[in-house]
Formats: structure tokens, sequence, C-alpha cells
């Protein structure tokens, strides 16, 4: 039978479930750009790809398509390769500049040394994720941790915490009093913040007001989860007030709604590439916004204003689906304020800080809760002789 349209062979051949099928560069019909289909693409058990990986390995669809990746070396001298492919998963700790300098404590520091990071509360019954964010910033090597909580939630906070410090913050007073000290080296706000309104549902004035006075004392600053949504009508009133030293981290769902004309070109629909891709949208947003953004998810994306992007991906020998679990984020948001604090520049400690998250992930295996993920740091410094 002849078939003269490619994309009624492609069908045909992916009946043949019983057929080894290998790819050579890339799986055909997938974009090597966006890891997005171009109509039909054949599933690969193998891909074979030369020199470096492509976007497309690890973004969208690429993955599950790709099958087995394996890189070939073709000879190609390192000048010949775009600077701009930048990928976490293939390159390791040494690539996002982590010294051992930087990370090992000697008998010449002291707490200070390694900073001050703050996290802010929410009211009571929600403070589980700020204790996530705390956990996991005092973990990676914090200095000293603080607990920013209304005093509704002080006693359930207390009851939970040891080494991590507690102060009473009610007021966007109190907190700018908090933030004033010089010795305080990073911010995060936003895991479980929002209080509920009289109307039943979250009070955004309060928390944005909060964020707005944490970007004021003009530190190194996370804003996660209530700290995006709040914005979510009005994202510019939040782009108006940050600065070079913020961290946004989305979820998609947090993406559309600060990036929405860019998550529409993320989203629409392609029939040929190259295709508008993640590393694409996450660097428009990154310019828009002036800060980097972490743009989360099994591929995340991580983008400086600058254009600096980074590839996070949880695939292939790093798949970690485990990390699919309430509290997984907040302590992410944890580890890169912790690393903040450590004086990590916000692109190094957003690329680290995914890095480790997933190292945790594979370290525990099934069975992890967020609660695990930071308990498995040390045994990971251990590992990377640090």
């Amino acid at each position: 039978e002849i078939i003269g349209d490619l994309d009624q062979i492609f069908e045909v051949l992916s009946w043949h479930r019983n057929l080894q099928r290998i790819a050579v560069d890339l799986p055909s019909g997938l974009c090597a750009n966006s890891g997005k289909e171009l109509g039909v693409a054949i599933d690969a058990d193998l891909t074979v790809t030369f020199q470096t990986p492509k976007h497309g390995n690890f973004l969208g669809s690429g993955p599950e398509i790709c099958g087995k990746t394996v890189v070939v070396d073709i000879g190609l001298r390192s000048k010949h390769i775009s600077k701009k492919m930048a990928n976490s998963a293939s390159r390791k700790l040494e690539a996002v500049n982590i010294s051992q300098s930087r990370w090992q404590k000697t008998s010449q520091t002291h707490k200070f040394s390694h900073g001050h990071a703050i996290i802010a509360s929410g009211p009571a019954t929600k403070t589980g994720a700020v204790r996530l964010a705390a956990r996991g910033a005092l973990r990676i090597g914090a200095g000293l941790v603080t607990v920013a909580s209304p005093s509704d939630a002080l006693q359930e906070n207390a009851a939970h915490l040891t080494a991590i410090m507690l102060r009473e913050t009610d007021s966007v007073d109190q907190f700018k009093s908090l933030l004033s000290d010089d010795r305080i080296s990073s911010i995060c706000i936003g895991p479980g913040f929002a209080r509920e309104s009289e109307s039943g549902g979250l009070d955004f004035e309060h928390t944005r007001k909060m964020v707005e006075a944490a970007l004021s004392a003009d530190k190194s600053s996370v804003l996660d989860a209530d700290a995006l949504s709040a914005f979510k009508d009005t994202p510019d009133d939040l782009f108006n007030h940050l600065h070079e030293n913020c961290i946004l981290t989305p979820h998609e769902g947090e993406f559309k709604r600060l990036f929405p004309d860019i998550h529409a070109k993320l989203v629409a629909p392609a029939s040929i590439g190259p295709v508008y891709s993640k590393v694409d949208a996450t660097r428009d947003a990154a310019a828009r916004a002036g800060c980097v953004v972490l743009f989360k998810g099994a591929d995340t994306v991580i983008a400086a204003p600058d254009g600096r992007a980074a590839i996070n991906s949880a695939h292939y020998d790093r798949a970690a689906p485990w990390l699919a679990t309430a509290g997984s984020g907040d302590v992410l948001a944890g580890f890169i304020t912790g690393l903040l604090a450590r004086g990590l520049s916000p692109m190094q400690a957003a690329e680290t800080a995914a890095y480790l998250h997933v190292e945790c992930a594979l370290k525990f295996g099934p069975g992890l809760i967020a609660e695990d993920i930071p308990e498995q740091l040390p045994a990971i410094f251990a590992d990377l002789g640090l």
C-alpha cells in the first residue's frame, strides 16, 4: 500500500508497538525547540542526538516521545555550541558555580556569615507551608531562619519549631520594622499566606500590602504561591515593585494569570517549527518582570532578564514523579531563600535549588512527602564532598 501523506505514515508506524524505533537526532514530528508535536510524532524507544541535547529533548512532550536519549560527541568544539543551551540535568552542580568555599562552614565564620532568612507565615490553620519553606532554608545552610508570624498563629508555629525563630508580625508596619534589620539577607513570602476574607474567599489586599513591604526592603526576595495570586488581576502592580534581586516561582496556573499573553503563545497549536517554547516564554516573562522567573514543572525553566536560561529536567534517569506531592513547592521556595541568604545570585540560587530539589527526591525515592525533602540534603552534600 502506498501512503503519500507523512502524517498517515507516522500514524501507521505508531500502531506497530513490536518494532524497536530509533530516532536520529530527534523523533520525526517533534519540535526541537519546544518539545511539542507538530501534527503526529512517532514515539521512539531510543533517540540518538548529537553533541548536545536539544531543548525538545527535555521540554513538553519531548521526554515521553524521545524514549531513552543518548548524546553522541561528534567532535564539535565548544565554541560552536550555543551558549544559550543550558541544562542542569546534564551538567551537575559544578556548572552553576557552586564552590566548596561557598558551602563549607569554617571556624572563621559564624551564623550571620551564612545569612538570615525571613519566611512570612499565614494565619492559624494555614502554617504548614511556611514551616516547610523555613525548614528548607535552614537545611540548605542559611545561618538563621525566622518565621514572621501573625499572633493567631504563634502557638501553632511554636509547637513545631525549635531551631527556627519566631517574630510576631500582625501588621505591615511590624513587618517593615522586622525587615529593617541590616543583618537580614533574604525574604520568602507567599506559601500559605493569604487570610480568609469575611465573604469566605481570600483577603489578597493584606497580602499585596505585605508583598509591597517585602519588596520595599530591597532585599533578595522569593515570591511564591499567594504572593503571586494576590496580583492575578493587576500583574503590573506587582511588576512595578519588583527589583533585580527578586525571584518569582509560578506553576503554570500562576504563570497564566501573571503573563496571560505569553501563556497564550505558549499553548497555541502549532503545525510547523520552530515553535514558541517554555524557554522562550520564561525568558519573555523574566524580561517583563525585570527579575528571575522559575517556571515550575517536570521541565522547570529558569530565566533571567538578560536572557540567560536553564532547564532543570526531572526526566529520564532523573525522573522524580514523587515530587508531585503537597508542599513540595514550598520546600523549593525555602531552598531558594536559603541560598539567597548565603549570598548566591538569584539565577544561581534558583538553578541550584531546582537541581537539589530533584536530587532530594531521587535520594529518598517512592513514598516521598514534603517533610522528607530537606532531610536528604546532608547526605547529598556529603556525596558532593561539601
